[in-house]
């Protein structure tokens, strides 16, 4: 990569950046050397400036907005699609039965879900009868998971199915073509991955199998970064 390809791409994330900080409302940012902000600190503020979000139609039906739980200086952030009806109730993502196989998943190798992880979603409010998230959906929760990537700076970032890898990938190439191997994402090493909920109505061997070695990939991947 030349220079110019370089500086082309620095220019793309800074103008993302400043898109995302457009959609959370800042106004203004200023060129001094801003004070470290401590992680957990910052989720905690970007949490609560979602309570109450009006930007779509998810916020008519919601019960709560889920944004996320785990280590805040975790170096895995996993990102799922969206709240279910557990989730929902409970305020937690991953929680119901897909969210019980993802902790094993995660422990298979080697990941403790509380300590290790970061967990979040695509869209923070659940989608009615868990329907898919629509395109004005996901456009309007964007911002909130840039910024939850922004602050943890993961090392790795696994993305469970179809919508947490299109989103961040900005592709509609499905899971199965995307899964198997790993991209670059900012500073992150993206790897995605079946969603447990899929793993759950397909139990076959070979979906099974193909979960196992992108777990593996993410796992040497994270190994090989802290």
């Amino acid at each position: 990569m030349d220079e110019r390809e370089i500086l082309a791409d620095v220019l793309r994330d800074l103008a993302q950046t400043l898109r995302h900080h457009q959609d959370l409302g800042v106004t203004e940012i200023s060129l001094a050397q801003a004070p470290v902000v401590d992680p957990q600190e910052a989720l905690r503020t970007q949490e609560a400036a979602l309570q109450g979000c009006p930007r779509c139609k998810l916020s008519t039906s919601r019960t709560t907005v889920v944004f996320g739980s785990g280590n805040p200086r975790a170096r895995l952030l996993v990102v799922g699609e969206g709240p279910g009806e557990e989730e929902d109730r409970q305020g937690k993502p991953f929680v119901g039965r897909a969210g019980q196989l993802l902790t094993k998943m995660l422990a298979a190798v080697g990941f403790d879900r509380e300590r290790d992880c970061y967990i979040a979603n695509v869209v923070k409010c659940r989608p009615e009868r868990n329907r898919n998230p629509e395109p004005d959906e996901v456009a309007a929760c964007t911002p909130f998971l840039m910024a939850q990537v922004d602050t943890l700076q993961p090392a790795v970032i696994l993305a469970l199915g179809n919508f947490a890898a299109q989103t961040l990938l900005a592709t509609r190439e499905g899971i199965t073509k995307l899964r198997g191997r790993t991209y670059e994402y900012r500073s992150s090493v993206l790897v995605p991955t079946f969603h447990p909920a899929f793993l759950l109505r397909n139990p076959g061997q070979e979906f099974k199998r193909m979960a196992w070695d992108d777990l593996k990939l993410a796992r040497r991947e994270y190994d090989r970064f802290t």
